[in-house]
């Protein structure tokens, strides 16, 4: 039987303090004790997947997993790499260093994407991140130095953000980056942002306004040579991230640790290990499975978000809906393709949910 090719990514839920504006599970203020064990744990789960897996990409996410001792999760990780894999880690500027990026080359690795978020101080400071702009720059620019794949990510919509610098500035020509992701603000309920918003105490731009940031950002992007490839995604041509469009494609993923979700056949996975980590205080995990129905509809309406659009043979229910985007403007379409217009993917989630 010949090997299985899957996609892995893990959930590093370390950070030195919660973002303002974050409402996901993290581990903030934790020790290198700590970190060890939870790092412990994951070599332990990689290692208990099935012995022919290899992984076609591997994502390391956070969190901040540039401040955990990484070498155990490197050994169990290596030896299942494919020839081509890509090996993305997320990085938090302040944990760029020489002696790191040489760890994370040797662990495998070969793409970094760094959490800038803002190119204002005054906005990375509302924000919590910790560091300046210049640090900011200086963390890119070093990791430019030592990986070919470095792509930032930046958070469009934050108040008080100046429109000039929200959220790309011509800084950015020069940091000769491979990828940049542009999120929209999601105010989120128990962050500390969002208890601030409910309280009256900042304004949050509307959707409009951080639309046409967005819209601004993407006509820059693309003026430096990048390709809106996903709703929230641009990148230098051959430099789309691999491992992300296997899950928007629909191919299975393996997700492993605290705050990490899987898709595997039928089932759902949340804050899943492969066997008993053997370390206390760990998050529960939790599994589904789904019919195949809905596994089918899930697996094919993602690819609407990424320029491939998705192909409508064979799903006569969202036809109405497809043609009725069409007329709209959301969408256009190529025989029985469907991609979103500049204009849909404004509003994609809308155009998705009528799909549903």
């Amino acid at each position: 039987m010949g090997e299985e090719v899957k996609n892995l990514y893990v959930h590093f839920p370390f950070c030195r303090r919660k973002c303002a504006y974050c409402a996901l599970h993290s581990r903030a203020g934790r020790g290198q004790e700590e970190m060890s064990r939870y790092c412990g744990a994951v070599a332990r789960s990689i290692r208990a997947l099935d012995p022919r897996a290899r992984f076609s990409t591997v994502y390391f996410g956070g969190g901040s997993p540039g401040m955990c001792r990484l070498d155990g999760v490197f050994d169990a990780v290596r030896p299942r790499l494919a020839p081509d894999a890509e090996f993305t880690v997320e990085l938090h500027p302040l944990d760029v260093t020489k002696e790191r990026l040489s760890d994370l080359r040797q662990g495998g690795v070969n793409r970094i994407s760094i959490g800038v978020q803002s190119f204002d101080d005054g906005v990375l400071s509302a924000m919590g991140r910790g560091y300046s702009f210049s640090q900011a720059e200086r963390a890119v620019l070093e990791a430019r130095s030592a990986f070919d794949n470095v792509g930032i990510d930046l958070i469009a919509g934050y108040p008080g953000a100046p429109e000039e610098t929200d959220p790309c500035s011509r800084r950015i020509e020069g940091w000769d980056l491979r990828h940049v992701s542009v999120y929209s603000l999601m105010v989120e309920e128990n962050s500390v942002l969002g208890k601030k918003a409910a309280r009256g105490e900042v304004r949050i731009p509307g959707d409009a306004e951080t639309m046409d940031r967005i819209a601004a950002c993407s006509r820059f992007l693309r003026s430096l040579g990048f390709v809106r490839y996903e709703i929230s995604n641009y990148a230098k041509p051959g430099y789309e991230c691999r491992h992300n469009m296997a899950v928007w494609r629909g191919e299975d993923y393996t997700g492993i640790g605290e705050g990490a979700h899987g898709r595997m056949g039928l089932l759902r996975t949340e804050n899943w290990w492969p066997l008993d980590p053997g370390v206390p205080g760990l998050r529960p995990p939790a599994a589904e499975t789904v019919d195949p129905a809905r596994d089918g509809t899930e697996r094919a309406i993602f690819r609407l978000r990424t320029s491939e659009g998705i192909d409508a043979r064979g799903r006569p229910g969202w036809m109405a809906a497809l043609d009725r985007a069409e007329a709209e403007g959301l969408v256009s379409r190529k025989g029985t393709v469907y991609t979103l217009t500049e204009r849909g993917m404004e509003v994609c989630d809308s155009v998705m949910s009528d799909l549903v």
